[in-house]
C-alpha cells in the first residue's frame, strides 16, 4: 500500500532563492505558488522562476505548481506553459465545476475548492479523469460564508472527504494553518483534522513541518495496537486477549497504521 504525502509546502513563486531550501525541508511535496503569495507585477516573473527550476531540478521530493485561476488571462498563460514542463502535479485553485478542470496538457491535477459552489461540486470535481487529489481553500470558503466556528468547517470538510473517497482518490489534506509561531494551536487544528477522516496539511513555513508529522503519524502506542491485531489475524484469532472482536475492517485499519508508521505488516 502507498502511503499519501503528509507534508505539503508552499514557496513563493517571486522567491526562486527558496525553492531549493524547500525541497531539502523534507516536505513531501513543494508547492510553487504562482497566486495568493505573489503579487500581481511579478507573476510572470514568477512563473519564469518555476518553470527554470523544474528544467534544472535532479532528484528531490515531488513538486507541484499552484497557478492562477485558469478562467484568467494570467491563469491560462501558466496552464500552456507549464504542460509538459515537467511538474508532478499542478494546483488549480477556485475550482467550480468540473469543466474548470478540461485544460491542456497530462500533468495530474489537484482541484482546490474555495467557494459554496465548490463544494457542492465536489463530488464532480472529484471524479474528473484528470484529478489526482482534491483539498479546501478554507481562508476564502470561510470569508465567503462568513464562518468561524470550526465545526462548520468540519461540516464542509466531510463533504470534500466523502467526495475524494467515492472517486478512489488519495485522502483530503488539510488546508494551511497561517499562525506559524503558534505551533500549540497548529498540533490541536491537526489532531482535529485527523479525527474527521483528513490526512496531512499544507504548510507555509518549514517550521510547520514537525508538528504536522507529529500530528498524523502514529504514535507508539497504536503502532503496537495494530501489531497486535495484524499478527492475531494472521493466526486466524477472532478476538484478542482483552477481548476486542478481529474483523475485516478492524485489520485493515490496523495495516493502514503500520503503513503509515513505515513498518512491514507481520
Amino acid at each position: 500500500m502507498s502511503v499519501a504525502p503528509l507534508t505539503w509546502l508552499y514557496v513563493p513563486g517571486d522567491r526562486p532563492e527558496r525553492f531549493a531550501k524547500a525541497a531539502g525541508s523534507g516536505a513531501d511535496v513543494v508547492i510553487i505558488d504562482l497566486e495568493d503569495a505573489v503579487a500581481a507585477e511579478r507573476k510572470a516573473e514568477a512563473l519564469a522562476n518555476a518553470l527554470a527550476y523544474l528544467a534544472a531540478r535532479e532528484g528531490g521530493p515531488a513538486v507541484h505548481v499552484r497557478v492562477n485561476d485558469p478562467a484568467t488571462e494570467r491563469g491560462r498563460a501558466d496552464v500552456a506553459a507549464l504542460a509538459g514542463a515537467g511538474a508532478d502535479g499542478l494546483r488549480v485553485p477556485k475550482v467550480e465545476s468540473p469543466r474548470a478542470l478540461d485544460l491542456p496538457g497530462e500533468t495530474p491535477l489537484y482541484a482546490l475548492v474555495e467557494s459554496a459552489a465548490g463544494v457542492l461540486a465536489a463530488p464532480a470535481i472529484a471524479a474528473h479523469p484528470r484529478v489526482a487529489g482534491i483539498a479546501l481553500g478554507e481562508q476564502d470558503l470561510a470569508a465567503e460564508l462568513s464562518i468561524t466556528a470550526e465545526s462548520a468547517l468540519d461540516h464542509l470538510r466531510l463533504q470534500v472527504i466523502l467526495a475524494a473517497a467515492a472517486a478512489g482518490l488519495p485522502p483530503v489534506p488539510m488546508s494551511v494553518y497561517p499562525h506559524v509561531r503558534d505551533e500549540e494551536g497548529l498540533l490541536a487544528s491537526c489532531v482535529r483534522g485527523r479525527s474527521i477522516g483528513l490526512y496531512g496539511r499544507a504548510a507555509i513555513h518549514p517550521a510547520q513541518l514537525p508538528v504536522i508529522c507529529r500530528a498524523f503519524r502514529p504514535s507508539a502506542e497504536e503502532v503496537a495496537r495494530a501489531r497486535e491485531i495484524v499478527e492475531a489475524a494472521g493466526r486466524g484469532a477472532v478476538a484478542l486477549a482483552d477481548g476486542r472482536f478481529v474483523d475485516a475492517p478492524v485489520v485493515a485499519r490496523a495495516r493502514r497504521v503500520l503503513d503509515l508508521a513505515g513498518e512491514e505488516a507481520p
